[in-house]
C-alpha cells in the first residue's frame, strides 16, 4: 500500500516504555533519531517553530552527503538540546504523527534522548539546580534569603559572576522569590471543605493546585484565581501538601525524579477527586504535566488516571461553567485593548482558546491572540547558550504585542508573559489573564 502524504486523522500519543532498558540504549536512541530526523529533513515543515529544526537543517546542508547520513552522531545533541518539549510541531505541524505509519513523535524522541543522557551523566550542575524548584524555592523564600537573592539577580556584577560560574544569562530574567508564599496567603483553603453547585461537565467546586513558580514566585496569580471562582460561586481549597509537578524534571529527562513527584502528589490529588472536588493549576505546563504526560508514563495507574482527567486548566473550567449558565457576567470594569499570548502548554491541551473567549465577553473589551511560541520554557531562556536563541524566537511575539497597541498585554504562562515583557524592553508590564480577569469583575 501506498504511503499516505499528510496525516488524515487527529494525532494519538503511545504511552512511553522508559522502563525498557532498551529506552536507554545510546545505540537504538541514535537509529531512531536518524530515522525521525531524516524525515524531519525531507518535509521542513517545522522550521519556524524553535531553533532544533533549524540546527538540524543547518546540520544536514553542511554536511558532506547533505542528508542525515553525512551528520556526525555526536551532533545528534545539538538538536535534543534545542527542544525544550513545547510540542507544538506535534499538534500543529507534522503531518506524520501517529496514526500514521511513519509514526513520528519528536517531542518524546527528544525527551527520550534527553532521558539517555541524564542517565549517563551527561547534564550540567547547573541544570539540576534550575530544575530543583522546590528545593531552591524553600531556600529561596527564607524571608531574609529572599530578599539577597532577589537583590543579587537583579546586580549586573553578581550576574555576571552566576554566568561564569553557573552559566546563566547576565541578561536573562530571574524571576522573584518572595517569602510569603501563595500558600500562606491562602492558608485558610488548606483543606477547607464546602459544598459547590455541580453541573454536567464539572463539580462546582475545586482544589487549587499551587505549582511550585506559583507559590514562591508569583503568589498573586493565585490568589485572583481563587477570588475569581469565589465570586463565580466555586468554593476553592487547596490540598494539605503538594510539590512540584515534576515538568522542570522531565525536561531534564530525569524520569526517576518525575516518578518521585508523582507518587507525592497523585495519592493526594486523587484522594480529594474522590471526595468529589475537580482541580485546576494556575500554569499551563503544570496541567499538562498531570492531563497528558504523567498518563503516558504511567498508563498503568488507575490514580494517575483518574487526576488526569479531573484537572483543568483554569479559564476552561470557567468557560465548561458558562456553557451551562453558570459564569458570573457581571462585569464592572472593561479592559479595553488585550495582547493575549496564547502558551503553548495550554494550546496543546486542546481545549479552545478559553482564555481568549472569556475575556471577550467582557463589554468593551479587544482581544488580539499570538499563537506563537515565546521561547521561555522556563529554563531555556535563562541559560547562557540558549538565551539569543530564546529572544529570537519571542521577536515576533514582542513584534505583534508592540504593534498592537494595547491596554495590556499578558500570557497564560507567567514565564511566558515576563520574557515577553522583557524583550519590550520600555518599561511596561506583564498581567497575567486571570488577573485582567478579576480587574474586569472588580473584585
Amino acid at each position: 500500500m501506498a504511503v499516505k502524504e499528510g496525516n488524515l486523522e487527529a494525532p494519538t500519543r503511545h504511552p512511553l516504555d522508559w522502563k525498557n532498558p532498551d529506552f536507554y540504549s545510546e545505540e537504538s536512541l541514535y537509529k531512531e533519531l536518524e530515522r525521525v530526523y531524516d524525515h524531519c529533513h525531507g518535509c521542513r515543515r517545522c522550521v519556524s517553530l524553535c531553533n532544533a529544526f533549524p540546527t538540524l537543517f543547518d546540520l544536514v546542508d553542511e554536511s558532506a552527503t547533505m542528508e542525515v547520513d553525512g551528520v556526525k552522531k555526536d551532533d545528534y545533541w545539538q538538536v535534543v538540546d534545542h527542544c525544550y518539549l513545547c510540542d507544538l510541531c506535534y499538534m500543529t505541524k507534522c503531518p506524520y504523527t501517529p496514526p500514521h505509519e511513519w509514526n513520528l513523535d519528536f517531542p518524546h524522541l527528544m525527551l527520550r534522548a534527553k532521558a539517555v543522557k541524564f542517565k549517563q551523566g551527561e547534564v550540567r550542575l547547573r541544570d539540576k539546580i534550575l530544575t530543583s524548584t522546590d528545593t531552591v524555592g524553600n531556600l529561596a523564600g527564607i524571608p531574609v534569603v529572599a530578599g539577597i537573592v532577589n537583590t543579587v539577580n537583579k546586580a549586573k556584577p553578581t550576574r555576571k559572576i552566576l554566568e561564569a560560574v553557573l552559566g546563566v544569562h547576565a541578561d536573562a530574567r530571574l524571576p522573584e522569590y518572595h517569602s510569603k508564599t501563595m500558600r500562606s496567603h491562602l492558608a485558610s483553603k488548606i483543606g477547607a471543605v464546602s459544598a459547590g453547585e455541580a453541573s454536567a461537565t464539572t463539580k462546582g467546586r475545586v482544589v487549587l493546585f499551587t505549582t511550585c513558580y506559583g507559590n514562591r514566585n508569583e503568589p498573586v496569580i493565585g490568589q485572583d484565581l481563587a477570588a475569581v471562582f469565589e465570586h463565580n460561586a466555586i468554593p476553592v481549597t487547596l490540598a494539605q501538601k503538594e510539590q512540584c509537578c515534576g515538568m522542570p524534571k522531565l525536561e531534564l529527562g530525569d524520569l526517576e525524579s518525575v516518578e518521585k513527584a508523582k507518587n507525592a502528589n497523585i495519592p493526594v490529588l486523587a484522594r480529594l477527586v474522590d471526595q468529589g472536588w475537580d482541580i485546576v493549576a494556575p500554569i499551563p505546563s503544570c496541567v499538562l504535566m498531570f492531563k497528558q504526560e504523567l498518563p503516558l508514563l504511567f498508563p498503568d495507574d488507575p490514580q494517575v488516571k483518574k487526576v488526569g482527567e479531573a484537572i483543568f486548566d483554569p479559564f476552561e473550567y470557567l468557560m465548561l461553567r458558562h456553557k451551562e449558565g453558570k459564569l458570573n457576567t457581571d462585569f464592572k470594569t472593561p479592559l479595553g485593548k488585550v495582547a493575549y499570548h496564547a502558551a503553548c502548554h495550554q494550546r496543546v491541551q486542546n481545549v479552545g482558546s478559553k482564555t481568549k473567549e472569556l475575556l471577550s465577553l467582557i463589554p468593551d473589551t479587544q482581544v488580539e491572540a499570538i499563537e506563537r511560541c515565546s521561547g521561555h520554557d522556563g529554563t531555556y531562556a535563562v541559560k547562557t547558550e540558549f538565551h539569543e536563541s530564546a529572544m529570537k524566537i519571542a521577536r515576533p511575539v514582542v513584534s505583534r504585542v508592540k504593534k498592537a497597541k494595547a491596554d495590556h498585554y499578558g500570557s497564560d504562562c507567567p514565564m511566558a508573559g515576563h520574557h515577553i515583557e522583557h524583550g519590550m524592553a520600555d518599561g511596561s508590564k506583564t498581567q497575567h489573564p486571570m488577573s485582567l480577569l478579576r480587574k474586569a469583575y472588580g473584585i
